[in-house]
């Protein structure tokens, strides 16, 4: 009855049209049972860290390159699974990385987000106007990483196809690697048997540098798009559904 299975319901009947009535409801319970464990997981990340058999990494030379060599990419991802083992993984792979996030509105949850990334190595940044793109161009031409999520509505961005639906996605980390190595690097978590998991570093998105800069950011921002609208039509029950991704008249035809 809440507002957000509603939100998780409409995104379903848009991204899968021809799902049939008990195929939805499926996926609904599927994806709160995720929201479920990641909400309980969070509050002890540290300690699955402890226990290494619980994360199998797929592809982790590449992270173990990327360090080796002091590559600046620009890793770009989604809310799958439990996103946090990502950045988890990063740290653990000893890459250089500022990890980039959405300060949360209240300053006291806020507070409790970054002093508990903190207890498993994961330092946050919260960039904010013209000085945090500063600080994270300086850090790519230190050969340090950024990693961002790019799978949100993002106001002002450009709109790209999701689904088939336009939806509006932030150009930021494409522009960022542009300005940098021209690389980014695809990564997702997949959830295998409980508060067990599977990181998988995906082959690199190599950016065009076509000589048209719009041009290039268009193409770079349809291509994350493209990998993951991929990722979740592997796991769909894996996504998080309860965001509104898509501009609110995609949703007009979908009220209950």
């Amino acid at each position: 009855m809440t507002g957000a299975h509603k939100t998780a319901r409409r995104n379903l009947k848009i991204a899968f049209p021809h799902l049939s009535e008990a195929e939805v409801r499926r996926l609904l319970d599927a994806q709160w049972d995720n929201v479920g464990r990641l909400s309980a997981e969070f509050q002890m990340m540290h300690r699955l860290i402890g226990e290494p058999d619980r994360i199998e990494v797929v592809n982790g030379e590449r992270l173990e390159e990327i360090r080796k060599n002091g590559q600046s990419v620009v890793f770009v991802s989604g809310h799958l699974s439990n996103w946090e083992v990502m950045p988890m993984t990063i740290v653990q792979y000893g890459v250089a990385c500022q990890m980039t996030y959405r300060a949360a509105n209240n300053p006291y949850i806020d507070r409790r987000i970054v002093e508990s990334r903190r207890r498993y190595g994961v330092e946050l940044f919260a960039p904010k106007g013209e000085s945090g793109s500063r600080d994270i161009l300086t850090a790519l031409r230190r050969g340090e990483s950024v990693a961002l999520m790019n799978d949100q509505k993002f106001n002002g961005g450009l709109a790209a196809p999701f689904f088939g639906v336009e939806a509006f996605t932030a150009p930021g980390p494409t522009r960022l690697a542009l300005r940098s190595s021209g690389v980014l690097q695809t990564m997702s978590v997949q959830r295998t048997r409980g508060a067990r998991f599977r990181v998988v570093v995906h082959e690199p998105i190599v950016l065009e540098r076509s000589g048209c800069r719009q041009h290039d950011i268009d193409a770079g921002v349809c291509r994350i798009n493209a990998f993951i609208e991929e990722r979740v039509r592997e796991r769909p029950q894996e996504w998080f559904w309860v965001h509104k991704r898509w501009p609110k008249e995609a949703y007009a035809a979908e009220q209950d």
